[in-house]
């Protein structure tokens, strides 16, 4: 009944979200008509223009008019483009342009957003994306769909980056369609109060959206509330929501025992936030713009008893309910719905149903404070005193995460010296100095670097010095002097300039990163706009008109309940008593198995395993118990024997088990055993398993997945048997147990329960022992298991064409991945996975350097360890590599470990779509060709996809690093060859005469610059290794590991607007050299290998396609082995292995479907077998079954078979492991 009910409640709560996302996204379909074209050109405006045909009227898409584009007048980082869409409007889209036939492009760009052209909010994606990459040339467009859209009527273009041969340029367009909304103003002593009918309103449901804006940190949003101490509030606290459900008679003790949810934060920054929450019975969503929180409530919460009004913004009359303090709403409220009624509508109408209590007004009242941001520690700002004054003074508000910072320096004059306020510590301090005395020091507030509006207000006058903090007087101090104080200098917020500048600010604690506002100089409020336009003091690296804070603790990356702490740049993980360790708490401190405690060199004990690793999963103390075998043994409450009496069928006995872990971590470690078993006795005197009869269990066991189990002994499941009937000496030969000839003497059926899906026992049922002198008795040992199955598993690649895959490669957030590997190559990738942009790659990039490199979406990334000696010795190494949302790590053996910091702002999610696998090799026969186009018309459509995803208009690159190995015995040759729609190309080619020659054309107008390798002929029918890598204008080459060459390129040092990667005949091709027309025409005929383009695999792209790719293959290609001489075995195929789950079917070409889901889950065996490559490891390994107990008959005899390629593996990794004790190895 209850899974009915369930149901029911699922279905009823799915409804609502259907029927919500009606209501919001009503407007959202085909919203994608261009808004910019139709504009007059007083809707754009600019922060300076390069003349008046570069105005910004002339910043329209397509258009040639005036200059063809916006200018500046200088080109920097404090220039802006802005339109002014007229109204409010849902904006889905945004496209961007150079000036026309011009040398003026932006290459990355932010986008700010505003409802008033004040207070500036930056649009991010992904909670963490800053800017927009932008042209690479002048005419080409760029266009990024916005997901989640804008909602706002002035947009605001800031060029971050620009051709540095060229300035700022711009022409834009915005695409999207009209927002209409409903909107409320309550000013903090106002509410409005909704009266319903009782009949309409189901007690059990509330579905209540709606989107406030406020300057105030607290406040009501909305309240319910009933005569037995039931309601229901969304109070604003700090700028967090609380979500406050009470249900029962349950008093209030304090504010803090009633929140059963927080979400968002920095929620008091005069932007809109949405919030929807669902409450079906106990199920309840809440959702604060794209944060969300389902939980499952506990306790009588089903049905909450209520009174038949809710009030929005305040609560108009307090019941004993709230006893919490609080405040009224201050802020604006739009598209209020509650289940499903619009009650601003009902409000504007003045329906019987609304009650307005105080002033409210149906329009959004605008901010006219001006914030600013301090974006780094030499950002600050100068501002003029007035000289004359016999008094120095400051208020400002502030808000920061960083511990320390400079807030304001003003020098004294007269009495010479300066006064400094700043943070140390999170609390203030006033520091004044004068020459010949001692400085004095004020404390005043603590932990004010808690992302919180702070005010301050600083006056010094004759002898008296005064702090304010939060309308808190700090200190006064009689340490002036009787001396006229008079102010007239400079006061500088937030650092100081260079000391060129001659300026006698002083910073002991580096430059403060936050933002401020409401800042007043000797009592007069300061414009910051005039600040901005540059008419009113000095400034440097600051953001004015937008406050740019965020809270890098939500969401908390920090894993396995470690603290998230931040600064204004990262957050911080506090992993103290998780149990786990690194920058995000991902790594389990503690081994998965005894297995491993053993391979260390543990004897028995106690220890903490934790046996999903990385996963969600806490660490539980066990015993493992080292005999020859490491057993793992895990006790429950239910070791000592106990008996049973009087029972039957009416009134049967239950006996349950607790175990020292949960069923979950149960579960995971008895799936990473070998084998598991538990030894179950049942004693019986005249006391039946089973009725003879009718053949009705009389007593039973239930395991882990709940079902009721008749069977005492053997590792398969046989119903109503014991270990007696499967070695046929049960006391009476008609039954298959002992207790089933009901004598009425003691005896028992005991066996190991071996089945490791049914492990563990959890409870037990006894119904026979109710007649005369009927008695049972039961005992259950611990669950012992045995074996790691992620431990030994082994793989050799004994060619480069050799390669295993998997399913995508899940690790979004963050995912480890480590294995051992041998091998006598000098290079070769260990595994690889590819998105649409993102990638991960771990090779052997030379005989003495591993190699981690990946993508989220910033662009590529590498780091490497180096040893001191080769990698490729025959011995076992261990590689462990984690990326997370902090750093990516990368360590070999017991080697300094690697680091590379993640960028402070950008994109963090890694996105995967292909399998995992290690790159193949191809036989490429005459004339035959792979051609890879980068290019794709894009077009924003109606109705088009939702993915977040950006269209580009054009690919530039101003470095890649290539890859790649060819056989082959035909000279001239074409290896390889990268298109552009601009004629400029790249050509990898053998010459007629056998040498290998790179030819870089980066200016259609300047002859290609060439590399030539002709220490040998390359056509020589022998495998040949090439890798370039260009930084710009210079190349590194690499060829077979010992000719190394550094060159300088004249023609350039961008590829614009690359076109395709072609491998084989160039069928088509202009304006291109003599020799490179030559080789094209002749193409290759032989093997080429694991090429590389950046993250771009054009073979595995051709010949193992995961998703459909933009990849045309003509004439024969076929996979093969480069090992083998050049044209042999061409249509040989090699060898694939797939490891997944093979239940049901699957199309091979297809992303396996039983993927590992986990961000955190350490990849184990799945990852391990793609790591030896290139002639390394001696054999395959089988895992290891061992069995306790042989039965005689009824059961298949396990022969106990240890393969001798596997002793081998063993023996040495131990043998190695006896070298250095100390080496923890990680296994799978």
């Amino acid at each position: 009944m209850g899974s009915v009910a369930g149901a029911v409640l699922k279905t009823l709560l799915l409804l609502s979200t259907q029927n919500w996302n009606r209501v919001i996204a009503g407007n959202s379909y085909d919203c994608d008509e261009p808004l910019v074209s139709a504009l007059s050109p007083a809707s754009f405006s600019s922060s300076s223009e390069l003349s008046s045909s570069h105005g910004p009227g002339f910043a329209r898409l397509n258009r040639r008019d005036g200059a063809g584009g916006w200018s500046p007048l200088v080109s920097n980082k404090y220039q802006w483009l802005q339109i002014d869409l007229g109204e409010r409007m849902e904006i889905t889209a945004v496209a961007t342009q150079g000036g026309y036939g011009s040398s003026n492009w932006v290459t990355s760009y932010l986008l700010m957003f505003s409802d008033s052209g004040r207070n500036w909010k930056q649009y991010r994606q992904e909670d963490s994306i800053w800017g927009f990459s932008g042209n690479a040339n002048a005419d080409s467009v760029v266009y990024y769909r916005l997901q989640p859209s804008i909602k706002a009527r002035f947009l605001r273009f800031i060029p971050l980056e620009w051709n540095p041969r060229g300035r700022i340029g711009m022409r834009i367009e915005v695409f999207g369609c009209a927002y209409r909304s409903e909107v409320v103003d309550l000013d903090g002593k106002s509410s409005l109060v909704y009266r319903f009918d009782q009949n309409s309103l189901s007690p059990i449901k509330d579905v209540i959206s709606l989107k406030f804006k406020t300057m105030q940190s607290d406040g009501i949003l909305l309240h319910r509330e009933g005569q037995n101490g039931d309601h229901i509030t969304l109070d604003l606290r700090r700028g967090k929501l609380f979500l406050l459900i009470n249900s029962g008679e349950s008093k209030l003790p304090s504010a803090h025992t009633l929140i059963n949810l927080t979400l968002g934060s920095l929620l008091d920054d005069q932007h809109w936030h949405s919030v929807l929450i669902q409450r079906l019975g106990r199920q309840v969503n809440f959702t604060v713009d794209e944060h969300r929180h389902h939980f499952h409530a506990q306790g009588e919460f089903s049905y909450l008893d209520l009174d038949y009004e809710i009030s929005f913004g305040g609560i108009p009359a307090p019941g004993k309910s709230v006893s919490f303090p609080h405040k009224n709403f201050h802020g604006c409220l739009e598209n209020l719905f509650y289940n499903g009624v619009d009650i601003i509508d009902l409000a504007k109408q003045q329906k019987p149903e609304i009650i307005t209590m105080g002033n409210v007004s149906f329009s959004c009242s605008q901010s006219q404070s001006v914030p600013v941001t301090f974006l780094s520690p030499r950002s600050y700002l100068a501002l003029p005193g007035f000289s004359g004054e016999d008094e120095l003074s400051a208020t400002f508000q502030f808000r920061t995460w960083n511990k320390a910072g400079l807030l304001l320096f003003s020098e004294l004059q007269l009495v010479s010296g300066g006064l400094l306020l700043f943070l140390n510590d999170g609390k203030l301090k006033l520091n004044l100095y004068q020459p010949g005395k001692l400085p004095s020091d004020i404390t005043a507030g603590v932990g004010l670097n808690d992302g919180q509006w702070h005010s301050i207000s600083l006056s010094a006058k004759r002898n008296h010095l005064s702090v304010v903090v939060d309308g808190q007087v700090a200190s006064v101090a009689s340490s002036l002097g009787s001396e006229q104080t008079y102010s007239g200098g400079t006061y500088y917020f937030g650092g100081c300039p260079d000391n060129s500048l001659g300026s006698k600010c002083k910073n002991p604690l580096g430059g403060f990163q936050g933002c401020m506002r409401l800042i007043s100089v000797s009592n007069k409020v300061v414009d910051l706009i005039s600040v901005q336009q540059g008419s009113l003091g000095n400034f440097s690296d600051l953001q004015i008109d937008s406050c740019g804070i965020t809270d890098r603790c939500l969401p908390n990356y920090c894993e396995h309940g470690g603290e998230c702490s931040q600064s204004w740049n990262t957050f911080h993980c506090n992993c103290a008593n998780t149990g786990y360790t690194g920058a995000t708490c991902h790594n389990s401190i503690y081994e998965q198995s005894c297995e491993s405690y053993k391979h260390r060199g543990n004897t028995s004990g106690f220890y903490y395993i934790d046996s999903d690793g990385s996963g969600p999963l806490e660490p539980f103390l066990l015993y493992c118990n080292m005999t020859e075998t490491a057993w793992t043994v895990i006790q429950h409450n239910g070791s000592d024997l106990t008996r049973v009496r009087n029972t039957n069928p009416e009134n049967p006995y239950a006996g349950f088990f607790e175990y020292v872990a949960s069923m979950e971590q149960l579960q995971a470690t008895i799936n990473l055993a070998d084998h598991c078993e538990q030894e179950l006795t049942y004693y019986c005197k005249k006391s039946r398993l089973a009725n003879k009869q009718d053949g009705r269990p009389l007593s039973w066991w239930v395991g882990r997945t709940n079902e009721t189990q008749t069977y005492w002994g053997g590792s398969l499941p046989d119903p109503q048997k014991c270990t007696c009937g499967l070695e046929g000496n049960c006391i009476d030969s008609q039954y298959y147990c002992n207790c089933d000839a009901d004598r009425n003497e003691w005896t028992n059926d005991t066996g190991f329960l071996s089945y490791k899906e049914h492990l563990p026992v959890r409870k037990i049922v006894v119904t026979d022992t109710g007649r005369p002198h009927s008695e049972a008795a039961y005992k259950l040992g611990p669950l012992l298991c045995r074996g790691d199955r992620s431990f030994w598993n082994s793989a050799s690649f004994n060619t480069e064409a050799s390669y295993l895959h998997f399913p995508t490669f899940h690790g979004e957030l963050s995912a480890d991945v480590s294995f051992f590997f041998k091998t006598t190559a000098s290079s070769g990738v260990f595994l690889e996975n590819l998105g649409i942009t993102d990638f991960i790659r771990i090779e052997l990039r030379s005989p003495a350097v591993v190699t981690f490199s990946f993508d989220v979406g910033n662009g590529p990334f590498e780091i490497s360890v180096q040893s001191p000696t080769h990698f490729n010795d025959n011995q076992w190494h261990h590689v462990k590599v984690e990326r997370n949302m902090k750093e990516a790590t990368i360590q070999v053996d017991q080697l300094l470990p690697k680091t590379q910091p993640a960028p402070t702002d950008g994109h963090v999610l890694l996105q995967l779509n292909s399998q995992l696998f290690v790159e193949i090799s191809a036989y490429f026969g005459s004339g035959s060709s792979v051609i890879y186009n980068f290019q794709e018309n894009y077009s924003l459509s109606k109705n088009s996809s939702s993915h977040a995803a950006s269209f580009h208009g054009d690919m530039k690159l101003s470095r890649e690093m290539i890859k790649f190995s060819f056989r082959t015995a035909r000279a001239p040759s074409l290896l390889l060859y990268v298109s552009s729609f601009y004629k400029e190309y790249l050509s990898v080619i053998i010459a007629k005469n056998g040498s290998l020659q790179i030819r870089y054309k980066l200016n259609r107008y300047q002859e290609p610059d060439v590399v030539n390798f002709d220490f040998k002929s390359m056509a020589d029918g022998q495998l040949h290794h090439v890798e370039i890598n260009r930084e710009e204008g210079v190349l590194f080459v690499e060829i077979d590991d010992n000719a190394r060459r550094q060159v300088h390129l004249s023609s350039g040092t961008e590829l614009s607007a690359i076109k395709s990667l072609v491998l084989g005949r160039i069928s088509e091709y202009t304006d291109v050299d003599q020799e490179t027309a030559l080789a094209g025409a002749q193409g290759f005929l032989g093997c080429l290998s694991a090429v590389q383009l950046g993250h771009v695999a054009p073979l595995k792209a051709a010949l193992q396609p995961s998703h459909p790719a933009p990849v045309t293959v003509s004439g024969h290609v076929t996979e093969s082995s480069c090992v083998s001489q050049a044209g042999t075995d061409a249509t040989s195929r090699e060898r694939t292995h797939s490891f997944a789950d093979h239940s049901g079917t699957r199309d091979d070409r297809e992303p396996l479907a039983n993927a590992i889901r986990s961000d955190s889950a350490v990849i184990g065996g799945l990852i391990a077998v793609v790591i030896f490559i290139l002639l390394c490891i001696a054999a395959i390994a089988v895992r290891i079954y061992q069995q306790k107990r042989l039965y005689k008959r009824n059961e298949a005899k396990r022969s106990e078979n240890v393969d001798s390629a596997e002793a081998v593996l063993k023996s040495e990794l131990n043998i190695q492991s006896a070298v250095n004790e100390n080496q923890k190895e990680y296994f799978f």
